[in-house]
């Protein structure tokens, strides 16, 4: 499962230590996918594990001291403990993944200190969760970020960061019945065989992304091979020529496409995390402070009664 590294302009914890939280995630997908796997082949074991584990409770001065040090807690995926509907292995996958999800949106609009206020629909967006949950894990993911260039602030289409390089993706996904027909400068058109409409020409958008990130790495002096990708999983894509420096995937040559990206056989590079660590630092954040950052952790004296 891919990592959401930024989501729009919500805080990410990726922000805070882009070196750290990748790794960080891999081992916690598996560990939590190791106990999930292990509970469900053994339910009977499992519940008489419960049975006889005693009952403990933390003490309040660990929790205090906790709450003083600001430290990050251990997390886990959280799941429910009834697995008797998940009768298959595949189908067990799958949960998993879906509640990845959910631990991935925590991580891309909170940190230990601040958080932001998430449009509840990525909940349920299909083209996050199709990007997040059928590539690998070294592919980080910027999500329709918004960059702040000279106080201005940019939109850009969806950014995956791999081992290898940087592709600029942007969807055309029309109803499956219709052709995208590559038209001029500033339109393509959309034919469903009763009648055509005009969209607006997606190399628009993926050239003022590319430009965007070449010139955010020039400024720190870096480089990444960059790949300006138009994709259609629904769709025919009729063109004369492709585009400079820029890929067009259809509904024909998808499968081949994402063949390569789920087999792309590496691990974390140190380069892709330092790429990653730039293009974060011109992201636009907004967030607010936790509630219990904000207040005042040592009493008032003559108060502390």
């Amino acid at each position: 499962m891919a990592q959401l590294i930024k989501l729009q302009d919500y805080i990410s914890r990726y922000e805070w230590d882009a070196y750290r939280y990748p790794t960080q995630y891999i081992r916690l997908k598996q560990d939590n996918w190791k106990k999930l796997h292990h509970n469900w082949s053994n339910p009977e074991k499992v519940t008489q594990e419960k049975e006889e584990l005693p009952e403990t409770k933390t003490s309040g001065f660990f929790k205090l001291k906790n709450y003083f040090k600001k430290e990050e807690p251990v997390e886990e995926v959280k799941h429910d403990d009834d697995h008797s509907s998940l009768d298959t292995e595949a189908k067990l996958k799958q949960y998993f993944l879906d509640k990845l999800l959910h631990f991935q949106l925590k991580w891309a609009t909170s940190t230990v200190s601040e958080r932001s206020f998430m449009n509840t629909y990525y909940y349920e967006d299909p083209i996050l969760k199709y990007f997040l949950q059928r590539f690998p894990d070294t592919y980080l993911i910027m999500y329709e970020p918004i960059f702040t260039i000279k106080n201005a602030s940019v939109d850009s289409d969806i950014i995956l960061i791999s081992p290898i390089g940087i592709e600029i993706i942007h969807l055309v996904e029309e109803h499956s019945n219709a052709v995208v027909i590559a038209g001029d400068e500033r339109a393509w058109l959309i034919d469903t065989g009763k009648h055509q409409t005009r969209i607006l020409n997606p190399l628009i958008a993926l050239k003022r992304t590319e430009k965007l990130i070449k010139s955010i790495l020039h400024f720190e002096e870096n480089d990444f091979p960059i790949q300006k990708t138009i994709l259609s999983r629904t769709n025919k894509i009729v063109y004369s020529s492709e585009p400079f420096h820029t890929q067009i995937v259809d509904k024909h040559h998808y499968e081949t496409w994402f063949r390569e990206k789920r087999n792309l056989s590496s691990p974390l590079k140190s380069r892709q995390l330092k790429i990653t660590e730039i293009l974060l630092r011109h992201c636009q954040t907004i967030s607010v402070k936790r509630p219990e950052w904000e207040e005042d952790i040592y009493p008032t004296i003559g108060n502390e009664g």
